[in-house]
């Protein structure tokens, strides 16, 4: 009976030592997603360059996420994969876009992912923080002699 007690005991202190022990033990974090669907950015490209990138469009274009990105109904998350959005389309054109313009006009570089180094133009160039550019005309300006003849 003694040695049961002893037994019961000693296999207590066990597996609470061994649940304590588990229980300070760092939990595992998951890694990065994996990155799926894209279009325009090198396939190899890191989680984290990726997710900078996405940090200096949204800035440059005064947007979230959601602007771009459609949400999964079922899971209330952001579905970044998806291409349900329109602006998602609009933006790798966009990207592409300026992309020629800076090898074209800029003879920008490419690192060893090929994403550009250095650029001429960017987001920013045209958006200014705004989503929708302002399309804006030049006010008509006259000389010092006055507006042109027939006029």
């Amino acid at each position: 009976m003694h040695f049961k007690k002893r037994l019961i005991v000693t296999t207590g202190l066990i597996v609470i030592i061994a649940i304590s022990i588990a229980a300070t033990l760092p939990q595992q974090q998951p890694g990065p997603p994996k990155l799926v669907n894209l279009k325009v950015f090198p396939k190899n490209i890191p989680y984290r360059i990726l997710d900078h990138e996405m940090d200096v469009w949204s800035a440059s274009l005064g947007v979230r996420c959601n602007f771009c990105h459609a949400r999964n109904e079922q899971t209330g998350k952001m579905d970044f994969p998806s291409d349900a959005k329109p602006e998602k389309t609009a933006a790798r054109h966009m990207y592409l876009m300026m992309a020629k313009i800076n090898k074209k006009f800029f003879e920008a570089k490419k690192d060893t992912l090929g994403m550009v180094m250095a650029t001429g133009v960017n987001c920013y160039t045209c958006h200014r923080g705004n989503s929708h550019p302002e399309i804006k005309v030049p006010e008509e300006q006259h000389g010092p002699g006055g507006p042109p003849p027939g006029k």
